[in-house]
């Protein structure tokens, strides 16, 4: 059973010889297939997926009833039928999500991988192994793994290289387990806080995301593991905020907003995901502008493109541009997708017969087959010596390490909006404390919608939760004495019978923490996640009510907010003793929140999205022209200041970042400057300040947005402490795509902002870019190095 794969399929096969390049061996190796087995290597297989019969949530169908379960359920199991071994009679390129399926021991989950593993080798003629992804955006989507907090939360910390030590973690356990790809991370740039998927982004700057969506890149694959881009591109942009909604995007907001994070990590990557979205009516599976002239012609991207999941048949059966799921597979073929996931639909024997008939070049399909066995032969998989049992290592997915690092990052994403009157804690004269609110007793309101408890152990309630999970009431018991708690109401839903429990709690106390918030779910099964868009930006249920109750109390009462995406909070913001808005912070969000109220946590986090000040008053993000700013005051009756700015973020120290100096007053259109401000620790406490530097293009070939975050650092410093921050901003910073769409470097006056959030922002200065305009392409300076200081 142990017996090197080469040793019944390998021989006297040059694609096996080491000393050839890899590019060599995967040519060699494609020519010595058939069609059929070129074909198979485009497809996959998902032998877990149980989501026949029970929807996403958990809720088995009853005898006799029409099940309402995610969009297009025929889709999501039409796969399901197909046996391992017959879909991999001609080889097979993907397994999908072998550990991430169904609860599995690590025992069964190594003894599952193997078996299927054995399968593909044994059915195919040249025994070409699979190769095995996983989701990771919170961690190892699998159980018993280790729950990160979500992208959204990893934006709040500002801190790429905490991001990338965080996916190497993940990476590290997903090499462990056998697994060569990663579905993650998420590029999605916010345009809608209502969209359910925010909870999954980075934030709503494109540098921001590429900063950090590069680091994880970089961290995943440092342990061998494939990233995978996604979702490539608009998806964010949909209409009104809907799951998988039409996108009326312009080309420039595509080119300036969406398209930036992809080709700030696509250095790095190793695979792209397609987005389900249409662009202008054109789905961007079937857009050979985006996946051949952009990503391959203009970007140079050599991995593989990987569709959304069912997003090949989804051309046929979602935005009817095929007729049949197999005309969608050969209209994805040709614009770029090189592999569907996690069946093989339309990239089966319907591409076969394109090709006999003449219908289809049989060179797309080499193109294709070529980029993922080149990758087969880079991970190794093509090797003499690989072997199914030698590709699993000893797995330890919820180490000590892992829980230390979530701890860390939840932490830092931690973001005080307000101390008021009653922050931090005093944890000696605090004597009484209610605990309010569903997010304060369900663990699982920590987490992300791919986290494995709220994505697969719904529908095994029996399994629990995998790994030990504290509460935020636990954590509090364990800050404070004399915690009581009251759950108040549901995350969901119209019951208020737990409002009086909670008022009468609230009025016994000393002080009140509420915590409310999201509880995420998938495809309307929760309140943030995929398919749970909102209507609008008010707190779930009747939440927003219950807090209205404790406040009328005249307890002090402060706020913590536990959520996938910003919520309104302009009616609280201003009678609460303390407002904390925490990212969905994951499995050790508990002793975060707990660490920051007490003041054991210094708070540094800062916005990565704003936070609204009326429900309705949205979309809104910072990046705006002064059409949609502060600057059209009077022009509509729709507020357009939020409560909170992006970048904002309070501390139980100050700040003060002052003395901005340029290395020169003029640059050319291909030079640069260095910006140097000083930024001091004036408080008490340590603590950390990011300092921010933000552009304003003051005239413009088109309409701009008033500011743009084009540099950041944050910076750890002890009471009275100072460092100089200097940002080397080269002219191509400034680049946009002007009137005729071409990429652009401008001639005229540059403001320099830089400050501690979108909105405070008190060093200012001028800088003149002079010369000829000029036109830049991929190979522009896309990063602003930035050198931190501490003086002696």
């Amino acid at each position: 059973m142990n017996e090197p794969v080469s040793s019944k399929h390998f021989e006297n096969r040059e694609w096996r010889d080491l000393s050839l390049p890899a590019e060599k061996r995967a040519e060699l190796l494609l020519q010595a297939m058939t069609l059929a087995e070129k074909v198979g290597q485009l497809g996959s297989r998902w032998v877990g997926n149980d989501m026949a019969g029970s929807d996403v949530a958990g809720t088995e169908k009853p005898a006799g009833e029409q099940l309402n379960v995610a969009p297009m359920q025929d889709v999501f199991t039409a796969g399901g039928s197909v046996p391992l071994a017959e879909a991999s009679r001609h080889g097979l390129g993907h397994l999908t999500r072998v550990w991430g399926s169904v609860p599995l021991s690590v025992y069964e989950g190594k003894a599952e991988l193997l078996r299927q593993h054995r399968v593909v080798l044994d059915r195919s003629r040249l025994g070409v192994p699979a190769l095995v992804h996983e989701e990771c955006l919170t961690g190892f989507t699998t159980y018993g793994a280790t729950v990160y907090p979500t992208a959204l939360a990893w934006g709040a910390t500002f801190d790429p290289a905490l991001v990338e030590r965080m996916a190497a973690a993940i990476g590290r356990d997903l090499a462990a387990a056998g697994v060569h790809q990663g579905l993650s991370p998420v590029l999605d740039v916010v345009r809608d806080y209502r969209w359910g998927r925010v909870e999954e982004t980075l934030g709503e700057d494109p540098y921001l995301v590429g900063m950090l969506g590069s680091a994880y890149v970089r961290g995943l694959q440092s342990s061998g593991v494939i990233a995978t881009l996604k979702h490539f591109a608009g998806y964010s942009a949909s209409r009104a905020g809907r799951n998988h909604g039409p996108v009326s995007i312009g080309r420039r907001e595509l080119l300036d907003v969406i398209l930036p994070t992809f080709e700030m990590a696509i250095g790095d990557a190793g695979s792209v995901m397609t987005s389900y979205a249409d662009l202008d009516g054109l789905p961007a599976g079937a857009d050979s502008w985006l996946f051949t002239q952009v990503l391959r012609d203009e970007w140079g991207f050599a991995g593989t493109v990987v569709s959304d999941y069912w997003a090949v048949p989804f051309l046929a059966r979602m935005h009817w541009v095929a007729a049949t799921a197999e005309d969608a597979g050969a209209l994805a073929l040709a614009a770029g997708t090189d592999v569907e996931l996690p069946d093989t639909i339309g990239f089966g024997a319907g591409l076969i017969e394109r090709v006999e008939s003449g219908e289809l070049s049989e060179d797309l399909i080499d193109r294709a087959a070529r980029r993922v066995l080149l990758q087969k032969v880079q991970l190794g998989l093509l090797d003499p010596s690989w072997t199914p049992e030698g590709s699993v290592g000893q797995c330890d997915f919820d180490s000590a390490e892992n829980r230390a690092l979530a701890l860390e990052i939840a932490e830092r994403s931690v973001v005080l909006l307000d101390a008021g009157t009653a922050l931090p804690l005093d944890r000696l004269a605090t004597r009484r404390v209610a605990v309010v609110g569903p997010c304060a007793g369900d663990p699982k309101t920590f987490m992300g919608c791919y986290a494995f408890p709220n994505h697969v152990l719904p529908r095994y309630p029996e399994r629990g939760m995998g790994i030990s999970v504290p509460t935020l009431f636990d954590a509090l018991s364990n800050e404070f004495v004399g915690c009581v708690y009251e759950q108040g109401s549901a995350v969901l839903g119209d019951d208020r019978s737990g409002f009086a429990a909670a008022v009468e709690a609230a009025r016994a106390a000393d002080v009140v923490i509420a915590c409310v918030g999201d509880l995420s779910g998938l495809f309307g099964q929760g309140s943030s996640g995929e398919g749970c868009d909102a209507e609008d930006l008010r707190l779930p249920g009747v939440q927003a009510e219950l807090v209205d109750a404790l406040l009328e109390t005249g307890t002090p009462v402060v706020v913590v907010v536990v959520s996938g995406r910003p919520y309104a909070l302009g009616e609280i913001a201003g009678r609460a003793a303390g407002l904390v808005q925490a990212f969905l912070p994951g499995q050790e969000g508990g002793a975060a929140i707990a660490g920051v109220l007490s003041g054991r946590v210094v708070p540094g986090g800062k916005l990565p999205v704003q936070i609204p000040r009326n429900v309705g008053g949205q979309p809104g993000t910072y990046l705006q022209p002064a059409l949609g700013s502060v600057e059209s005051a009077g022009i509509s009756g729709l507020e357009a200041v939020p409560l909170y700015p992006f970048g904002y973020g309070s501390s139980y120290t100050t700040f003060e970042v002052s003395g901005l100096e340029l290395s020169a007053e003029e640059i050319a259109t291909d030079g640069s400057f260095v910006a140097t401000v000083r930024v001091r620790n004036t408080g008490s406490l340590r603590g950390d300040e990011v300092v921010q530097l933000y552009l304003h293009d003051v005239v413009a070939q088109v309409a701009r947005p008033l500011k743009l975050l084009t540099g950041f650092a944050r910076v750890s410093l002890d009471p009275g402490e100072v460092a100089e921050v200097a940002f080397e901003v080269h002219a191509d910073r400034t680049a946009y795509s002007g009137a005729d769409l071409r990429r652009i470097v401008e001639v005229g006056e540059l403001e320099v902002l830089v400050g501690t959030s979108s909105a405070d922002l008190p060093c200012r200065a001028v800088v003149r870019v002079v010369g000829a305009t000029r036109v830049v392409g991929h190979d522009r300076t896309m990063v602003t190095p930035v050198v931190v200081r501490r003086s002696a």
